[in-house]
């Protein structure tokens, strides 16, 4: 592995990046087994997904519409506000379509349980939802993920995209970060 600034601050790997590449494979697979023949709508919710979506729409090999939303409920806090505010919007008309919602970690569930209801009021025909890491101690909303990556434990994970204030998105692997990296 190559060496990293970052990786001083990783307590430990939750998730090497051998094990990400053959579990996105296999999300790829069950996607394409689910919507093969029809066009469905990847809408990834920023910014913590960018990097799993990539690698997620090409292992699916669908043909298939790509769509970002950018909403926010922790700003540069680890613990959720409980308020989901929508920063962008879906750009197109999603009335009719097939969402498939990525996201890249499902815990308190308030941002997944909002969007569901948002894009489903907007006229979405269905809406899957994707996840890579699922944590569902952190539960407080009735939510579930169609299709999971990983189910966590309760700890500060970081890498593959997902950050703590903005950083440690570009680490290879799912990281758990050393507690007093952010303050606890």
């Amino acid at each position: 592995m190559k060496r990293s600034e970052m990786e001083k601050d990783i307590l430990k790997v939750l998730v090497t990046e051998e094990e990400l590449k053959k579990r996105v494979d296999e999300l790829g697979e069950a996607l394409y087994e689910k919507f093969e023949g029809k066009t469905p709508l990847f809408l990834g919710v920023l910014k913590g997904s960018f990097i799993f979506m990539a690698d997620l729409m090409r292992a699916t090999q669908l043909k298939s519409d790509l769509e970002f939303m950018s909403v926010s409920s922790y700003a540069n806090a680890t613990e959720s506000s409980g308020r989901v505010r929508i920063v962008q919007d879906v750009q197109h008309d999603i009335t009719g379509r097939d969402i498939i919602v990525v996201e890249d970690i499902l815990d308190s569930g308030n941002t997944l349980a909002y969007l569901r209801d948002y894009l489903l009021g907007k006229g979405a025909a269905s809406i899957t939802i994707v996840t890579l890491l699922d944590k569902p101690s952190r539960r407080t909303k009735a939510v579930n993920a169609d299709f999971v990556g990983f189910v966590v434990p309760d700890e500060f994970v970081v890498g593959y995209g997902l950050d703590y204030a903005q950083q440690y998105r570009n680490v290879p692997y799912i990281g758990v970060l050393k507690p007093e990296v952010y303050g606890q």
